[in-house]
C-alpha cells in the first residue's frame, strides 16, 4: 500500500486540478496551511503568508488594518516580543506586528519573497477572492478567534481543540496536544476529513463530502 500511495496521490492531484476550476485566490493563514493549497493545486504563491507564521494577537492586529500594515515597509529585529527562546530564522516586522520566517534561511531570502508575493498578491484586488483562515496555535485563544470571525471579510475559516459556537468554526478532534492544533502541515492533511479545503477556496462555500474524506482516510493529501 505504500509503494502505491506515492504514485497513487500523484493521480489524485491531477484529478484535484481538473475538478476545481483554475481560477486566481489569495490565502491568508496564519500558518504553513495555506501554502500547501497552491502546491496541490500547483498554482504560483500570490501569497506572502508562505512559509512563516505569525502568533495570534499580532496576525489579528494585523488582519484589522490589513491594508495598512501590508503598505507598511518590512524590517526585521534580533529578538521576538513573544518568546525568549533563541530562533535559527528571521524575525520580520511590519510596524508592530511580528512575522516569523521558519523556513527561510535568512532575511534576504525572506524579504525578497515576501515583497515578490506580496505584489503579486495586490494584484488580486477582489475581496471575494481572499480567503482568510486562522487556528488555535501560538496564542490565538477563544478571545482572538471570535474577534476574527467578526472582521468584515466574506471568506473566514478556524480550526481548533474546542467546539465554538461560531460559523466556520471547525472542531480538530485528530491532535495529540488537547491544547492546541497540529502544525499547519499537519493541519492542512486532517482538515480534509471535515470540510473540503479545495471547494472552500474554489468558491467560499465549507462543505463535506465523501471525495475529500477518503482522501484523508487513503492518506492522499
Amino acid at each position: 500500500m505504500k509503494r502505491l500511495n506515492k504514485p497513487l496521490k500523484k493521480v489524485i492531484s491531477v484529478i484535484d486540478r481538473r475538478i476545481y476550476p483554475n481560477r486566481d485566490f489569495v490565502i491568508v493563514s496564519n500558518n504553513c496551511w495555506g501554502a500547501e493549497i497552491y502546491k496541490r493545486l500547483n498554482k504560483a504563491y500570490n501569497t506572502p503568508f508562505i512559509g512563516l507564521y505569525l502568533y495570534g494577537p499580532d496576525y489579528l492586529k494585523l488582519l484589522q488594518n490589513f491594508d495598512s500594515y501590508l503598505n507598511s515597509d518590512l524590517q526585521f529585529i534580533e529578538k521576538s516580543k513573544w518568546t525568549t527562546d533563541s530562533l535559527d530564522y528571521p524575525i520580520g516586522i511590519l510596524n508592530d506586528v511580528e512575522i516569523h520566517f521558519m523556513h527561510y534561511k535568512d532575511k534576504e531570502e525572506a524579504y525578497s519573497k515576501w515583497s515578490r508575493r506580496l505584489k503579486r498578491m495586490k494584484e488580486s484586488s477582489s475581496e471575494k477572492d481572499y480567503y482568510f483562515k486562522i487556528c488555535d496555535r501560538d496564542y490565538a485563544n477563544f478571545e482572538i478567534i471570535s474577534a476574527f470571525h467578526k472582521l468584515p471579510f466574506p471568506n473566514k475559516l478556524s480550526f481548533g481543540v474546542e467546539d465554538l459556537d461560531i460559523d466556520n468554526h471547525i472542531k480538530i478532534e485528530e491532535t495529540k496536544n488537547k491544547n492546541k492544533l497540529p502544525d499547519g502541515v499537519k493541519l492542512y492533511r486532517v482538515s480534509h476529513k471535515y470540510i473540503d479545503v479545495l471547494e472552500w477556496v474554489n468558491s467560499g462555500i465549507t462543505t463535506k463530502n465523501t471525495y475529500s474524506k477518503l482522501k484523508y482516510l487513503l492518506k492522499l493529501v
